[in-house]
């Protein structure tokens, strides 16, 4: 997953916390819905511009971030 093309980080947009793809929806969002229970399809069917290839560049992106957190603390 090339979650680079999808995530973006722009300094004046939502405190320039990462979005998707230029939108105010930011990885924290959808990391936030997944974590109180809801599903993609859930997800999706509340922010149709989103779409599932946008939820698994969040999660690769988290997963990216706890991996360099994780490199740089050792």
């Amino acid at each position: 997953m090339r979650y680079r093309d999808i995530i973006t980080i722009e300094p004046g947009k939502r405190g320039g916390k990462p979005c998707i793809r230029g939108m105010r929806i930011t990885v924290y969002d959808v990391l936030g819905y997944l974590a109180s229970g809801m599903s993609p399809q859930q997800i999706l069917a509340d922010f149709p511009d989103l779409t599932a290839e946008d939820i698994q560049a969040c999660l690769a992106y988290a997963a990216d971030r706890e991996r360099m957190q994780f490199t740089a603390d050792a």
